[in-house]
C-alpha cells in the first residue's frame, strides 16, 4: 500500500469518525469534536472543512462551550444540500420520498395502482415517472439525491438484487435492479426490513424488536442491538407464511393456512364482509380457522366497493392525500369498527388471534425485547392490540413468565419508505469520503 493510499484511507476513516461525532451530539464545536475523537485541532479544522464545502455539515453559530477565550463555533448536520430517495413498490400503491441528511423528510409522493400480476417492466416505469418527478422539485429545494433504496414486497437477493418470490405480486425470479434507471445508485431490499429500520431510525428507536409490516402481505423486520438480522440467506422475516391451521386456505406461496390467509388485509376485509364467525377466548382456536374465508378473491370485493377507483397508469391519484386502496379498505373497516359493526370486530378479532399464534413461535425462536406492529396494524391496534397480546400471554406465559409488549408503530404505511431513505443517509454517515470524492 503506498503512502497516497494510506493517506486516503486515514483520512476516509477521520471523515467518518468526524461525522459521526456530529450525528451523535446534534451540534457540536470543533475543540469539542478533538475532545471526542482525539483527533488534532488542526486535523479537526481541516475536515470540518471539507464535510461543510460538501454540504455534510453546517456552522449554526458562536457558544462558549464552557472555556475561557474566544467562543467556540457550533458544528451540525446540514440538511440544505444531500439527500436521499425512498422508493416503494407495494401491490396497490407506489411511494416516493426524499429525506435530507438531517432526517427531515421534505417530499413524499403516494400513487394508487394495481400492480398485482402488473409486468416489472411497467411497475418500473411508473416508479421512475414518479420519482424523477420528486427528484426534479428536490433538485428546486437545492438538495441533491445521492442515492435511493427500493422497498419490494418479497425476498430479495442481495448480491443481485433480483427479487426471487414475490407472490402477492406474481412476481419470481425478477432482476429488478437490472431494470431500474436513475443517475444515482439505486439498491433494492425487502420491505419488512426497510420497515424494520424505518421504526429504527425514524421511529420508536428501540434496539431490539420485531417490527411487523401489515398489508396485503405480511412481513417482519428483526432489529438485534440497532442492527438487522437479515438471516444467512438475507430471507429471514416471511411471517406471512407462518402456518396457522396446516388444513387452512391455499396461500399465493403454495402452501395452506398461513397468516396472510387470516390477517393480511385482503382476508381482513373479506371477513369483515362476509360476516365470520366471532372469536373465541384468547388462546383457543377460533371457529372456521381451518379456512371458512379464504382471502384470493377478497381483493376484487374491495375494490368493488371502494369510492376512489385504482389508478389505471396514465398518472392519476398521485397526491400524498389521496387515499391508496388500502387505505380505503382500513378506512371502511375505522368506520365500521367505530359505529360497532360486530361482523368488523370479529373479523379484527380474528385476525388478531392468527397474529397471536404466529407471534407465538416467533417469540419463542428469535426472543424479541418488543412486537411493535404496523401497516394497515397501526390504525388498527385498539381493536386488535390487546388480543394479540392476550394470545402471546396464554401461549407463551407459563414457559416465559413475561412476553414482549406489544406496542404500535407511528410510521404507519410510511415507514418502508422511510427505511428506505434511511439506508442512504447511514451509507453517508459510514462514508462520507465516497460521496466528497464524487
Amino acid at each position: 500500500m503506498t503512502q497516497a493510499v494510506r493517506h486516503d484511507a486515514m483520512r476516509a476513516r477521520n471523515l467518518a469518525l468526524v461525522l459521526g461525532a456530529v450525528g451523535a451530539r446534534g451540534s457540536v464545536t470543533r475543540a469539542a469534536l478533538a475532545e471526542m475523537t482525539g483527533l488534532t485541532k488542526t486535523t479537526v479544522s481541516k475536515l470540518v472543512g471539507d464535510l461543510i464545502e460538501g454540504g455534510l455539515v453546517v456552522e449554526t453559530g458562536a457558544v462558549r462551550d464552557g472555556e475561557r477565550g474566544r467562543p467556540g463555533v457550533e458544528i451540525r448536520i446540514s440538511g440544505q444540500r444531500v439527500a436521499a430517495l425512498g422508493l416503494e413498490i407495494n401491490v396497490d400503491y407506489l411511494a416516493v420520498c426524499v429525506v435530507d441528511l438531517a432526517r427531515t423528510v421534505r417530499l413524499r409522493r403516494t400513487q394508487a395502482v394495481d400492480n398485482q400480476a402488473a409486468p416489472p417492466v411497467d411497475v418500473i416505469a411508473r416508479l421512475g415517472d414518479l420519482a424523477s418527478t420528486v427528484v426534479d422539485e428536490a433538485v428546486e429545494k437545492g438538495l441533491r439525491v445521492v442515492g435511493g433504496v427500493l422497498a419490494v414486497p418479497g425476498p430479495v437477493d442481495m448480491a443481485t438484487g433480483a427479487v426471487r418470490n414475490a407472490p402477492n405480486l406474481g412476481w419470481r425470479d425478477v432482476p429488478l435492479a437490472s431494470l431500474l434507471r436513475f443517475p444515482f445508485p439505486v439498491r433494492v431490499e425487502n420491505e419488512a426490513n426497510l420497515a424494520a429500520l424505518g421504526e429504527l431510525w425514524f421511529g420508536s428507536g428501540l434496539p431490539d424488536f420485531l417490527h411487523v409490516s401489515g398489508e396485503i402481505g405480511i412481513g417482519a423486520g428483526l432489529v438485534v442491538r440497532g442492527r438487522l438480522f437479515r438471516g444467512a440467506h438475507g430471507f429471514a422475516g416471511e411471517l406471512g407464511h407462518v402456518v396457522v391451521s396446516p388444513d387452512g386456505p391455499p396461500c399465493r406461496c403454495g402452501g395452506r393456512g398461513c397468516l396472510e390467509q387470516y390477517a393480511g388485509q385482503d382476508a381482513l376485509l373479506s371477513a369483515a364482509r362476509a360476516a365470520a364467525p366471532v372469536h373465541p377466548a384468547p388462546g383457543t382456536r377460533p371457529a372456521g380457522a381451518s379456512g371458512d374465508v379464504p382471502a384470493d378473491a377478497a381483493r376484487e370485493r374491495v375494490e368493488a366497493t371502494s369510492d376512489v377507483p385504482l389508478d389505471d397508469g396514465n398518472g392519476a391519484g398521485d397526491e400524498t392525500e389521496m387515499l391508496l386502496p388500502a387505505q380505503q379498505g382500513v378506512s371502511w373497516m375505522l368506520s365500521r369498527l367505530r359505529e360497532g359493526d360486530e361482523n368488523a370486530r370479529a373479523a379484527c378479532e380474528r385476525a388478531a388471534w392468527a397474529l397471536g399464534v404466529a407471534l407465538s413461535s416467533a417469540v419463542n425462536l428469535v426472543d424479541p425485547d418488543a412486537i411493535v406492529l404496523g401497516g394497515i396494524y397501526a390504525p388498527l391496534f385498539p381493536w386488535i392490540g390487546h388480543t394479540v397480546a392476550d394470545t402471546l400471554k396464554v401461549r407463551l406465559g407459563q414457559m416465559r413468565g413475561a412476553v414482549p409488549p406489544v406496542v404500535v408503530s407511528r410510521l404507519g404505511a410510511e415507514a418502508a419508505a422511510l427505511g428506505a431513505a434511511g439506508q442512504v443517509i447511514e451509507q453517508v454517515m459510514a462514508d462520507p469520503a465516497a460521496l466528497l470524492h464524487t
